[in-house]
């Protein structure tokens, strides 16, 4: 039995499942040549045009570029960039309407050519003197990715490190109108076998095999001329059914193979371009002309002319529509690709992209309006005409229902979307549709079910972080534990601390171990609050007992701050006493008369009581300020116990000289009427002791004051606490007390 090499030498071409005949109308288009077209007015150039990211921006409004110049940067393997079509001004980088299905907008560049299509330098290569990974950066850097189907870049397809048994060349170009590719292999077949060849030396295949429908006779001709004497190149005639240009089922076609359901050909040693990806990488090469042009086929009734045009990558489909004389009609309806596989648009200022193979322009009865759609009847069309071998009856209930395990378990992904399903339904349902909702729906879970993974991988690698981290902190906490607890047993005090160190860090791990409950945290709350509040105490009472135990240990205050505070004392106590005539003599005049025996004895007993505060008054100035510079070997705690006695003395001395005329005054209210002569001698002995206290407090004030600057500017002498006996300070402090207890006695003993 011959092996499959053997069958494919011989001519052998072996048929797929399913598939229809829809009438492929090209000849209206197959017989004229390539027409070129003027540079339009303005380009829409999309930073995307292929399956992957877009590149980085390499130019700014304002900017002019030359033709060929690269307009983005591919800074992923999955992006390719973009070229200038022609000479120009960038005047904008906007949103505007794609070239999909969805017609949503994405980020355009929009090129105002200057007409003069001005060429960057050009640098060709030799592909038989450069290396595999030039041709690879070359082909990249043209931005060519697929033109046949979904836009995949070329540079990731060819680059493969696995062995390829066969490269298939498709050719075959099934859809009805189309005849982009017939076009460019019946006037470029020279260059096509050009790129062949360089794809040959990146891929080294056993044999390249180049599939063509039948219907094509001029272009097979053609190509077989290029090839020449060519070993192990065949060009082979398929039948014409649709959709026989689909990568799978060309495959089939002409190695009798069958890709796994979600494998790539190149699993099982194929590899697949197309015509055109074939001719635009001889173009990238050969001449370094980047892909910025394509051919496209112009159809449909509405047209004067219609033919394939070489458009420039940008151009607004309304302009190719106006070159081929375009008249449109009421409801008029505008086709991306062809009958069975494109999309209307909406906004004819859609541009060409690198994927645009057709443009119609049908009229109502050339291409009728899809009808409602009606119920399923069962009748199992779909299933016979499906090429992949699908159940689309099944799938389209699935679909509906949005179960998506039940859509992977029958083979969803395997469609390609052909129509021809939706072809052959008498029921008019637009299966392809809800089968591309579907999958949109799939990658979103997909997109979002790799999102979760990617955020549970992130937390479980913080989680993780955080846990060493802590393991960390506590093996350095307990080397350092370690380290103070060997330093504190060299200093001889390593048995308490390293039983505190060591409780603490039991309960560390006890906290770390297992969390306390809410009863536990309470009682620990209010521990710690005790401790705290028996410690304050301890402190208060320290510090109010450290003056008491030891007077010695009190430190030193500044004996200036003692002399400001009796200077201070002794002016007020001046002003106050100034103040005492005048509350004595006030209610003179308001007094009533009294008995002489009674005037007497309050005038004798104010006279008493004025002499003592007189000779009370003198002693404290003394004891506060002579003393002072004598006893400047004393410590500074019994200067600051003198001058607060004295300060004591002084306010009660003060508060008995305030009480001395009202108790002169306020008896006389309360007894009887006297004879004028009484009270007249009553009135002046009481305006004879007023002035003489008043004589008395000014001197005992001079006297206060006048050794006060002394006692300021006098620098504070250290001295042993030997030389001053506090036996002195007490016995003043007792004698001053005395003193006013014996003025406190006889005040209470006055008669009222």
């Amino acid at each position: 039995m011959p092996t499959l090499f053997q069958q494919i030498q011989a001519g052998k071409v072996w048929d797929f499942h399913g598939g229809i005949h829809p009438p492929s109308r090209k000849e209206r288009t197959n017989q004229k040549p390539v027409a070129l077209l003027d540079i339009p007015d303005r380009l829409y150039i999309p930073l995307r045009q292929h399956i992957g990211v877009p590149g980085k921006v390499l130019v700014k409004v304002g900017d002019r570029v030359l033709k060929g110049q690269a307009l983005t940067q591919a800074d992923n393997a999955m992006a390719v960039p973009v070229h200038a079509p022609t000479s120009g001004t960038v005047l904008a980088i906007e949103l505007h309407t794609s070239a999909h299905p969805s017609s949503l907008a994405e980020p355009t560049l929009v090129l105002a050519p200057d007409g003069m299509d001005e060429w960057r330098p050009r640098r060709p290569l030799d592909p038989d003197q450069v290396d595999i990974y030039t041709l690879l950066e070359r082909i990249q850097e043209s931005g060519i990715s697929g033109m046949g189907g979904a836009g995949f870049p070329t540079h990731i397809k060819v680059n493969v490190k696995q062995p390829v048994d066969y490269l298939i060349i498709n050719a075959v170009e099934c859809e009805p109108y189309i005849t982009a590719d017939d076009m460019l292999m019946q006037e470029r077949a020279s260059d096509i076998i050009a790129g062949i060849e360089i794809l040959v030396k990146l891929l080294s295949p056993k044999a390249v095999l180049i599939g063509i429908e039948d219907d094509k006779p001029i272009a097979a001709a053609s190509l077989k001329a290029a090839i020449g004497q060519k070993d192990n190149y065949f060009v082979r005639e398929v039948p014409t059914k649709y959709p026989s240009g689909g990568e799978k089922q060309l495959i089939q076609l002409l190695t009798n193979k069958e890709v796994p359901a979600g494998r790539r050909p190149l699993d099982i040693g194929i590899v697949m371009q197309n015509v055109g990806t074939a001719f635009a990488i001889a173009q990238a090469v050969l001449d370094d002309i980047p892909l910025i042009h394509r051919v496209v086929t112009v159809a449909g009734e509405t047209l004067a002319q219609q033919q394939n045009v070489l458009a420039l990558i940008g151009t607004p489909v309304s302009d190719l529509l106006n070159a081929c004389g375009f008249q449109a009609e009421p409801q008029q309806r505008i086709i991306i690709g062809g009958p069975m596989m494109g999309f209307a648009i909406a906004d004819w200022s859609v541009p060409v992209v690198k994927t645009t193979n057709c443009i119609l322009a049908p009229t109502e009865n050339e291409l009728g309006a899809a009808s409602d759609e009606m119920d399923c009847i069962r009748c199992g069309a779909c299933a016979d005409a499906c090429p992949a071998s699908l159940l689309p009856q099944q799938l389209l209930w699935y679909s509906k229902a949005k179960d998506q395990d039940k859509l992977a378990e029958y083979n969803l992904s395997d469609c390609i979307e052909c129509g021809a399903c939706a072809y052959v339904c008498p029921s008019e349902i637009p299966l392809v549709h809800y089968y591309r909702v579907a999958k949109a729906d799939i990658r979103e879970t997909q997109r979002e079910a790799l999102k979760a993974e990617q955020a549970k991988a992130r937390f479980d690698a913080r989680t993780e972080r955080l846990e060493r981290d802590k393991q960390e902190r506590l093996e350095r906490n307990q080397q350092l534990a370690a380290q103070r607890v060997a330093q504190q047993q060299a200093s001889g005090q390593a048995t308490q601390s390293a039983a505190a160190v060591q409780q603490a860090l039991e309960r560390t791990q006890q906290q770390n171990a297992q969390p306390l409950d809410k009863e536990q945290i309470i009682a620990e709350r209010e521990r710690k609050k005790a401790e705290a509040l028996a410690y304050q105490q301890q402190k208060q009472q320290a510090v109010t007992s450290a003056p008491v135990a030891d007077d010695a240990a009190t430190p030193a205050e500044d004996p200036r701050k003692a002399a400001i505070a009796a200077a201070l004392a002794r002016a007020k106590a001046k002003k106050q006493a100034e103040a005492l005539p005048e509350v004595a003599a006030e209610p003179a005049p308001a007094e009533a008369p009294a008995a002489d025996a009674d005037a007497k004895k309050a005038a004798v007993a104010a006279a008493i009581a004025r002499a003592k505060a007189k000779k009370l008054s003198q002693q404290e100035p003394e004891a506060a300020v002579e003393p002072a510079p004598a006893e400047a070997p004393a410590s500074d705690v019994d200067a600051k116990k003198a001058a607060v006695a004295a300060a004591i003395a002084r306010a009660k001395a003060k508060k008995l000289t305030q009480q001395e005329p009202e108790a002169a005054v306020e008896p006389a209210s309360v007894e009887t009427p006297a004879p004028d002569v009484d009270a007249k001698k009553a009135a002046v002995a009481a305006a004879i002791a007023r002035a003489k206290a008043k004589k008395l407090a000014e001197q005992a004030q001079v006297q206060q004051i006048e050794p006060a600057p002394a006692a300021e500017v006098t620098e504070p002498v250290a001295a042993p606490a030997e030389s001053a006996p506090e036996q002195d300070a007490k016995k003043a402090a007792i004698a001053a007390a005395i003193a006013r207890a014996k003025a406190k006695k006889q005040q209470n003993s006055e008669p009222l």
